[in-house]
């Protein structure tokens, strides 16, 4: 089994539907909400539990009521949460605004997630001890990056997930042997719109890219070796929340299972095409069986 250490975010989503989302300074009526259990390193942690690795969270959640049911959901997905620690104050909160077309946007409130800003002896030995590490730009980067160093030194692969977006600094880029944003993320990362432009300059900084396209499917690319991109399954989109996390978790176990790339991204693939037809985040996200039939 594929140990996956996730140091990275826990949140609560607050999700609002709406037939269209607002304009600036405009009120609309929504027909729906929900709390949802997400942020992208609790969802990554889940979508690679469901895909059948053993997952260790580490980051924090608030003393708060949400705090609970976080934690309690990621036990639940049978997921490590002894690194999990509980900070005073409020569990980070994202709130989403999802319309009928399945797109979204998110405001997200740090909380607790930001009162990590370093990692202790015990996180250190977690990540060496795993086969992967995942991050996400959440938590306050000063972490993201000690993670990253520690990983680096002991052989143990690492996959970025350069969201929120922001300026990334070459002492983490060094130590990144996978890079996967979206296709916005890596036009902000690279100041090309095409993908494929994007994807050159960003393998500069790390030695492979996996650019998530959305329903055209994804770009990978790896220095010395020409770039591939694979379609993504057709469906229908309810919520897209999520779907780039449901494909990160599960590619991690894939490569972690040592999947050959084209079948471990088309697996990933199917994962995120079953995540978009369900609303919610880890609520959406497929189990290994669900995505082996797919």
């Amino acid at each position: 089994m594929t140990g996956i250490a996730v140091l990275g975010s826990t949140n609560m989503d607050l999700v609002a539907y709406v037939e269209r989302a607002p304009e600036r300074g405009e009120t609309v009526t929504g027909r729906e909400f929900r709390t949802v259990p997400g942020g992208k390193g609790a969802n990554q942690a889940v979508a690679a539990a469901r895909a059948g690795g053993e997952v260790m969270m580490i980051g924090a959640v608030g003393d708060d009521e949400y705090g609970a049911v976080l934690r309690a959901g990621l036990e639940h997905a049978g997921i490590d949460t002894d690194l999990l620690h509980t900070a005073e104050g409020p569990s980070g909160t994202a709130h989403i605004v999802v319309d009928d077309t399945g797109a979204n946007s998110i405001v997200v409130i740090p909380g607790a997630n930001g009162t990590v800003t370093a990692i202790g002896p015990g996180e250190m030995a977690a990540i060496a001890g795993a086969d992967l590490l995942l991050l996400q730009l959440e938590l306050p980067l000063s972490a993201v990056i000690e993670g990253a160093r520690v990983a680096h030194a002991q052989g143990v692969r690492t996959i970025l997930t350069p969201s929120p977006v922001q300026p990334l600094p070459s002492e983490l880029l060094d130590c990144v042997d996978l890079l996967i944003p979206n296709e916005h993320e890596a036009a902000a990362l690279s100041g090309f719109t095409d993908p494929h432009a994007a994807a050159r300059h960003l393998l500069s900084q790390v030695p492979v890219v996996v650019i998530t396209l959305g329903s055209k499917g994804c770009l990978y690319a790896a220095r010395g070796g020409e770039p591939v991109v694979l379609p993504a399954p057709e469906v229908t989109a309810v919520d897209t929340t999520g779907a780039g996390d449901t494909f990160v978790g599960t590619l991690a176990v894939a490569l972690g299972e040592r999947r050959p790339v084209p079948q471990a991204l088309a697996w990933a693939s199917a994962a995120a095409a079953l995540c978009v037809q369900r609303p919610g985040a880890s609520a959406s996200m497929p189990y290994r069986t669900e995505i082996d039939a797919a």
